[in-house]
């Protein structure tokens, strides 16, 4: 099939929910002790969406070379390698050119520096912008007939808005409930607001 030949598919009529996700950090122990202090605890401010996972009562300033953002919350529970996910628009405020990417993808992404009450920490990489991407289930895989890292085509509609947003990744798990997550500048393109709902176009 020739690229001519590419055309698109409504995979289902399912509905799938919209979630904008904010500037946010996910850290390592060690980080988030040297950042906090060894007496700190990564205590639950409220739960997310997806099962198991939280907005912590913790927030930190990340710096670049031409800015900084302050109140960045950090998200629990920990995990191996400590990963900042930003929008463009953060990006050109700080000064820097972190790559699109998939969350765990930091091999060569951009360097960062974090700050807290009890400590500064430089991270030669970690801070992405987050690639827009689908949780699901291993059921709602097989309704909407894709595979894990399949890449998608989704139609979300705003207020009076309509956009189809590429390059969307699904990711599988038995631990996911089906939500797509989009980063505030995706949102502000598609007037979004919390609750929004999408339509996955399946490439053929």
């Amino acid at each position: 099939m020739t690229n001519n030949q590419i055309h698109a598919t409504e995979a289902t009529n399912q509905s799938i929910p919209i979630a904008i996700s904010a500037r946010h950090c996910h850290v390592n122990e060690e980080d988030f002790y040297y950042l906090f202090g060894r007496d700190a605890a990564l205590q639950k401010w409220k739960e997310l969406s997806q099962p198991g996972q939280f907005a912590s009562q913790h927030v930190l300033t990340i710096r670049g070379p031409k800015g900084q953002i302050d109140k960045v919350r950090v998200l629990g529970p920990f995990r191996t390698a400590t990963q900042i996910e930003i929008s463009q628009t953060d990006a050109i405020k700080l000064g820097v050119t972190p790559p699109i990417r998939m969350s765990g993808d930091l091999e060569k992404s951009e360097s960062i520096t974090l700050i807290g009450p009890h400590g500064t920490r430089h991270k030669k990489q970690g801070l992405i912008i987050a690639q827009a991407h689908i949780h699901m289930a291993v059921t709602d895989a097989a309704v909407f007939n894709v595979q894990d890292k399949e890449i998608v085509t989704v139609e979300i509609c705003g207020d009076g808005r309509q956009l189809r947003l590429m390059n969307v990744a699904i990711r599988v798990s038995p631990a996911f409930v089906l939500e797509m997550h989009v980063d505030t500048d995706e949102a502000n393109a598609a007037t979004l607001q919390q609750h929004s709902i999408g339509k996955l176009i399946k490439m053929e």
